[in-house]
């Protein structure tokens, strides 16, 4: 298919959409849906539609229907009407790729902008325009308002892009609260000729809310998403499925698009391509029947985003649990006791004054040092077995069953992050104990695991949280957050068994030699220009842009997601500011680390910098594994020489705090692998 150079496309229109955006972020009006005549708006919809009885029976079916109200009207639109607009699409538009934390989509730019287009490119679009008129023409906003009884909707301020769902692609859990929103909708040009199968994915899917009466005693209700879903629409050509958007409510996802075991599988299901269009009827705008003043920021209140820092947060899980410690600031050594300890668990490599040395002028260099191979050869062995064995167990789906059949709870709320965990325990029976838990129990809460990580890091512990994580692949995540309070340090020890995540396999060797020869070897590399271990390269995640995605061509993108991204916030732009990749452009990347095994990473994270664990596809081979520790530090003596190359941006760096980035000449340290043949990438 031909590229769309003169169409609605992404570069045109996405820029035009930027300028036209108001402050809460939707879109800008349009005039033609609001002189659309009554029986031309009818014309476009199917036969029957406006009937009375139709009407009563679509708002009976609303006003019944859980875990919230919502509808579904099948073959809405004139059939011959939304192919012309299909095929427009296919033929036409571009899409751009874009990802963030919450999203991988392909998406048109701001169709309230087709009528900004020269008249040649608008020639190309005649059905497109007609149905946008029509989905916003007064005839059509009252029979949704009728059925909704959400009040008036506006016809000035339309909100609607196409999106696009590959195979891999999906929208995580959000109630779409943002302004001045009042409806959201979804009307799908799945292939008509192809039926869409429900195991491919892609659903509506719609979350239920637990009430609870605030703990502060105030008489608000705390409302809660359950992690579990509820409710499934699979999607189906000329298909709109719509409900009222209803702070801390709404809560729903899009199923990620399943991929085909073989690419021919791929080809007889007709590329799986999840097409719609998707968008907002919103609050009456002033000079409009039914302009409230002050409405839209009422409802920017209520948002998601703040929604995150409100008090329903007193229902979260998991709760952080730090235990306070007392270190004096430690010696350069161990004592022989507690080096027999660290041993049982900690290769002999990183337990070195050299190697320790290297490391910690590194980490106050760069603030962040990754670490392969940084559990001992026979622990990682005995780990690594247990492991693999618990995902042959298939685990149940629901919350209640999990928490009740095994050790593992599940974080919620769904619209923070979703993923199974344990805290430590000091009351495990001993059919419970496991090398996991030991790592969890004894090793990373131990008083001479501080102790190194003081030594490697020169940052002095206050105190230690640590949890054991699993996220399920097709199921979990976290999303992009940032934390209050001076910089404190993060550890991350990947366990992930199995492979395909993005990150090079490392051999096992107890050589300390081969391992002071890979880190000679590494350095040699980092200081060439192109270098692939500078950490600029470390930090790209880039993703093909499929040639077409309208036309079903699956990009050669082997990404299953599982990486940690830290990156840099943005408090200007709250929506955007978890975007990370959007036609290859990671730049505000600070540190990249994909799901692996046997590999530690450390970061000192200051208030300014976003963190999330990526959506684990189902297409990954396994669960992605790991312990993650927050470990509060002392803050540091400000004298330091200010350099903040390329950091500026990224938060308040209390306590002359470096930055938690990497620059473009700032090296990358994974680590000392214990195998002179394996390097990091």
């Amino acid at each position: 298919m031909k590229r769309k150079a003169e169409s609605q496309a992404s570069n045109g229109s996405a820029a035009t959409h930027k300028k036209s955006k108001t402050t809460n972020g939707t879109s800008s009006s349009s005039k033609s849906s609001s002189t659309l005549s009554a029986d031309e708006s009818r014309k476009r919809f199917r036969a029957g539609l406006f009937d009375t009885a139709v009407l009563d029976a679509y708002t009976g079916e609303y006003a019944s229907s859980a875990p919230y109200k919502h509808a579904v009207i099948h073959d809405l639109v004139d059939d011959a009407l939304l192919r012309a607009v299909r095929d427009e699409i296919r033929a036409n538009v571009e899409f751009t790729p874009k990802e963030t934390d919450i999203y991988k989509i392909h998406q048109s730019g701001d169709l309230a902008n087709l009528d900004g287009l020269d008249d040649a490119s608008l020639a190309k679009l005649p059905s497109l325009l007609a149905l946008r008129d029509a989905v916003y023409s007064e005839t059509f906003r009252n029979y949704v308002s009728s059925i909704t009884g959400c009040g008036p909707l506006s016809g000035r301020k339309t909100d609607m892009a196409i999106n696009i769902y590959t195979p891999g692609c999906f929208l995580l859990c959000h109630d779409d609260v943002i302004g001045s929103r009042r409806v959201s909708y979804i009307l799908y040009l799945t292939d008509p000729d192809t039926p869409w199968r429900p195991e491919w994915g892609g659903a509506l899917r719609l979350f239920p809310v637990q009430k609870q009466e605030n703990k502060h005693g105030d008489g608000d209700v705390a409302k809660t998403p359950l992690p579990d879903v509820v409710k499934v629409i699979p999607p189906a050509w000329n298909q709109l499925s719509f409900f009222a958007v209803q702070p801390g409510e709404s809560f729903h996802d899009v199923e990620e698009v399943y991929h085909a075991d073989t690419k021919e599988q791929l080809k007889k299901d007709g590329g799986r391509v999840r097409m719609a269009i998707s968008g907002w009827f919103h609050i009456p705008q002033i000079g409009e029947d039914g302009y409230v003043e002050g409405e839209e920021e009422k409802n920017a209140k209520n948002s998601s985003l703040m929604q995150l820092q409100g008090n329903p947060a007193q229902y979260d899980a998991p709760r952080p649990q730090p235990v306070r410690v007392e270190n004096p600031k430690p010696s350069q050594g161990f004592e022989q006791a507690d080096l027999e300890f660290l041993l049982k668990y900690i290769a002999p490599t990183y337990l070195t004054p050299d190697t320790l040395e290297q490391i910690q002028e590194h980490f106050e260099e760069n603030s962040s040092i990754t670490l392969a191979n940084i559990l001992s050869k026979k622990f990682a062995q005995r780990l690594k077995r247990y492991v693999a064995e618990q995902e042959t167990v298939a685990l149940p789906q629901d919350r209640a069953s999990i928490e009740k059949l095994s050790a593992w709870h599940v974080a919620r709320p769904p619209h923070k992050h979703r993923y199974l965990y344990q805290h430590p325990s000091q009351l495990r029976s001993s059919h419970e104990e496991s090398p996991l838990t030991e790592l969890l129990d004894i090793l990373l809460p131990s008083r001479q695991f501080r102790h190194w990580l003081q030594i490697a890091t020169g940052c002095t512990v206050e105190s230690a949280d640590v949890i054991a994580r699993r996220f399920r692949r097709g199921q979990d995540y976290t999303l992009a957050t940032g934390h209050d309070g001076k910089p404190r340090l993060e550890l991350n020890l990947g366990i992930t068994p199995t492979s395909g995540w993005g990150d090079e396999d490392e051999e096992e060797d107890d050589s300390a030699l081969a391992a002071a020869e890979a880190a000679e070897k590494h350095k040699a590399a980092a200081s060439k220009p192109n270098g692939k271990d500078k950490g600029k390269d470390k930090a790209k995640a880039e993703q093909p842009e499929p040639s077409d995605p309208a036309d079903g061509a699956e990009a050669d993108d082997d990404e299953v997601g599982g990486h940690e991204v830290y990156m840099g916030g943005d408090d200007d732009d709250a929506e955007d500011a978890a975007i990370y990749k959007s036609s290859g452009d990671d730049d505000n990347i600070l540190f990249f680390q994909a799901a692996a095994w046997n590999k530690l990473t450390i970061v000192l994270r200051d208030s300014g910098a976003l963190k999330f664990v990526k959506y684990v596809s189902r297409k990954a081979k396994g669960d992605r594994w790991d312990i993650s520790g927050v470990f509060e530090v002392e803050e540091q003596d400000d004298d330091e020489d200010g350099d903040d190359e390329g950091g500026g941006d990224r938060g308040n760096g209390e306590g002359g705090a470096p930055a938690d980035g990497l620059s473009d000449d700032e090296e990358e340290f994974n680590g000392f692998s214990d195998s002179a043949d394996s390097e990091s990438d």
